[in-house]
């Protein structure tokens, strides 16, 4: 079906059948898009079991669009890269330089060589 291989924004649920987990799991990692997605059980180790083998960068467990600003947010496969929010969007919009400067007497973290 097309509305279960596009990304659709919007207030839209998708409904599909399945016989095992196994099958479920393959069905939810089957598109080429992984932004988010819920899990809804009873089981609470079971739903952390899924959603540790779903390839998307969101999963709420037995709820919807909750979370807080510190969460990085982003999407696996085509649903963009990196992440957006807390530490990890903030690393996603900076540069690092690593600087060194020695100062003084040289020391040396291993044994030089005698000559």
């Amino acid at each position: 079906m097309t509305i279960a291989n596009e990304e659709i924004f919007g207030p839209v649920l998708t409904v599909q059948t399945f016989k095992s987990i196994d099958e479920a799991i393959a069905l939810a990692n089957s598109t080429v898009f992984g932004l988010s997605g819920s899990v809804w059980t009873k089981n609470i180790d079971k739903g952390i079991q899924i959603l540790r083998s779903l390839r998307i960068g969101r999963v709420w467990i037995n709820t919807v669009m909750e979370g807080f600003p510190e969460l990085p947010f982003g999407g696996y496969k085509q649903s963009g890269l990196g992440r957006e929010a807390g530490k990890y969007g903030f690393e996603e919009y900076s540069e690092y330089k690593s600087v060194i400067i020695h100062l003084g007497k040289r020391t040396f973290w291993w044994k030089p060589e005698a000559n």
